[in-house]
């Protein structure tokens, strides 16, 4: 039986038009400034960390695209509700996430690399089963490069030096992650 649906038509073009542009612009209706800011900063991170711009730049724009395909599922209601369940733990083990990088920040000589690496591997392990069924290997290759990069326990070691070059940065995305707290976004 052929089975045809304009919505679900509808929906992979979107996906695959999202996908070639990803930018700014594209994406506000999905990401609001103060992601945006945060993202901006990781990438300052990552390039003067790694000295490799496009990479940089190429983590920052898989998270961009996943980030947007994920919003479209769920703008188009295409979660099941056990996947809405999924969505709501690992909406938790961000916030956790997020809240355990800000305590580190605000508090001198607590980091734990591993800590931090594990909470992002989690992160990544449920939004991959999240997706799993909805989204490419490739996007689901995106969501790996990106939690596999900012966990790495050497990129967030440097990241989190107390009087370290990157603490500025570091401030920054503290800032941009305690406001996406409090206005209850993750």
């Amino acid at each position: 039986m052929d089975h045809f649906s304009s919505k679900d038509m509808a929906l992979k073009v979107q996906k695959k038009i999202l996908s070639s542009v990803a930018n700014k612009t594209s994406v506000q209706m999905f990401i609001d400034d103060t992601a945006s800011d945060i993202l901006d900063e990781l990438y300052r991170y990552s390039k003067e960390y790694s000295g490799n711009k496009s990479e940089a730049q190429k983590v920052i724009k898989d998270l961009i695209k996943i980030a947007v395909k994920i919003g479209l599922l769920f703008r188009n209601n295409r979660f099941s509700t056990e996947e809405l369940s999924m969505a709501q733990d690992f909406k938790k083990k961000l916030h956790q996430g997020a809240m355990t990088a800000i305590s580190f920040y605000e508090v001198d000589f607590t980091f734990d690399k591993t800590v931090m690496a594990e909470l992002l591997t989690s992160c990544r392990d449920l939004l991959l089963k999240l997706v799993n069924t909805h989204l490419t290997p490739k996007s689901h290759g995106r969501i790996n490069h990106v939690f596999n990069h900012y966990a790495d326990p050497e990129l967030l070691t440097k990241l989190y030096e107390p009087d370290g070059h990157f603490r500025p940065n570091l401030s920054r995305i503290c800032k941009g992650l305690n406001k996406l707290v409090e206005d209850g976004t993750i």
